[in-house]
């Protein structure tokens, strides 16, 4: 063999072996590392929960890849500024409701839930189906952020309440723990919102700092003990009729991740999403059977007098608030079509099949 066809395949072999003893190192991606901050007390039932849930889902789903550790509410930065966190790249994910944001982006009340608006099956049909998926990312691009929906409550309670509600004008000069649209439907009916983060809830209605709150519903509400404070529960929950949950990733963050890594985090919401409510679903009914039975809580619907009353003001508060801003009339009139069509159809079927189903029929044993 010729000395120079000798070095040429000499050389060529250690390229090869290079490239074996390199493979390993290629093939393995580097781990990112993402922290991320909730509105929510650590682990709090559904919603907590969901966060983490959410966290345990997209470190699995990636392999390891993306490893994503949750904080609860107060443990880098308080509940409400959770957003500036994200936003500033303090942090790279966050996890909350989007009604918490309004006064940065007064669009982002709107797909949290708007009164006497969509149920959480019609409002997952609006992101998905609907062109809310679009609308959201629009105006979380404003906080510097990539918007997901990440759970959602289902109908919520009215609220906790120390006195009867009979009419409208009960709502005069109560303080009310009461976020986004609920809250300036409060105040247009003459109340005082007063906007907390969930772990001040509980101290707050016990002080008498304020007259009533709303939180979730039974599963949460129970956890919070705010039977304790409060001797009516009224329902239904006008105010939230289908309460999103956010998940908000940090635009430049998002923007690094990898195209399969993107992926991951989308199906990891679409799965907690769906999980969440699911777990209220699950766990209302048997909480509510623990506050009624066990600690004699009484629960009474809201009067129709009232419910036509707030559903009347709902609509001014809406129209007025949205004529103010143009991003808000634009999201708000994409539910209000979609609000339209669902109605027809939710008065057809789900409306018409629970009546039938709550008829005094014999069923099983």
């Amino acid at each position: 063999m010729k000395r120079r066809d000798f070095i040429a395949r000499a050389s060529g072999g250690v390229v090869a072996s290079s490239a074996i003893v390199a493979a390993p190192a290629v093939i393995e991606k580097p781990k990112i590392q993402w922290r991320m901050v909730t509105t929510w007390p650590k682990n709090f039932p559904g919603l907590g929960s969901g966060a983490s849930l959410l966290a345990k889902f997209i470190s699995e789903a990636s392999g390891g890849r993306l490893q994503v550790k949750v904080y609860g509410a107060g443990e880098i930065v308080p509940a409400l500024e959770s957003m500036d966190a994200v936003a500033n790249g303090t942090v790279e994910m966050g996890h909350g409701a989007p009604y918490y944001w309004k006064g940065k982006v007064p669009a982002a009340q709107y797909i949290a839930a708007m009164p006497f608006g969509l149920t959480a099956q019609e409002q997952n049909a609006w992101f998905q189906y609907g062109g809310g998926q679009a609308l959201a990312d629009r105006i979380y691009a404003e906080l510097g952020c990539k918007f997901f929906p990440s759970g959602n409550t289902g109908v919520q309670m009215g609220g906790w309440f120390n006195k009867r509600m009979n009419s409208l004008e009960d709502y005069k000069g109560l303080k009310m723990r009461i976020p986004g649209l609920g809250g300036e439907v409060v105040k247009a009916a003459g109340g005082t919102p007063v906007l907390l983060a969930g772990g001040d809830i509980p101290p707050a209605l016990q002080s008498g700092a304020i007259d009533a709150t709303e939180w979730v519903g039974p599963y949460n509400d129970l956890a919070f003990g705010l039977y304790k404070s409060a001797k009516y529960y009224y329902y239904p929950g006008w105010h939230e009729p289908g309460t999103v949950l956010d998940n908000f990733v940090n635009l430049k963050a998002w923007e690094k991740l990898p195209a399969n890594l993107k992926e991951i985090v989308k199906a990891a919401n679409t799965a907690a999403n769906s999980m969440v409510l699911s777990e209220f679903v699950a766990r209302n009914n048997a909480s509510l059977a623990t506050l009624v039975n066990k600690h004699g809580v009484k629960v009474l619907r809201f009067p129709d007098e009232i419910l036509n009353g707030l559903g009347t003001v709902s609509g001014e508060v809406l129209s007025d608030l949205t004529s103010r801003d143009a991003l808000s009339k634009e999201v708000f009139q994409s539910l209000l079509k979609f609000r339209k069509n669902a109605i027809g159809w939710s008065r057809l079927s789900e409306q018409t099949y629970l009546a039938a189903r709550s008829l005094p029929f014999k069923y099983g044993t």
